[in-house]
């Protein structure tokens, strides 16, 4: 079920290619039971409506799941880079130049 902090199907095409540069190096060698569409719709979730990481509804990820994977993302620096590329993107399509200014 999508939610309004889920990631729109345009901002999954800007992300998914960008994905192997920006997340940091699988540390698992078994199969994922996730996509990272899926993962990212977990954190986006918990991020936008503070809940706690137990609280995410039951048709995303475990929060276990999701939220080994913040943790590693966010030690890595990649969650930043993440939402500065949609930042970026929104502020493009809104006419507005990346770097802040109006």
């Amino acid at each position: 079920m999508p939610y309004s902090s889920s990631l729109t199907n345009p901002e999954w095409e800007i992300l998914e290619p960008l994905l192997p540069e920006i997340l940091p190096p699988k540390k698992q060698t078994r199969p994922m039971n996730w996509s990272y569409r899926a993962i990212l719709d977990g954190i986006f979730y918990q991020l936008k409506n503070g809940c706690n990481w137990e609280d995410l509804p039951k048709d995303l990820p475990p929060y276990s799941t999701v939220y080994w994977h913040y943790k590693q993302w966010r030690e890595a620096g990649s969650i930043e880079k993440l939402m500065a590329v949609l930042h970026g993107q929104v502020r493009e399509g809104v006419k507005k130049k990346p770097n802040g200014q109006p």
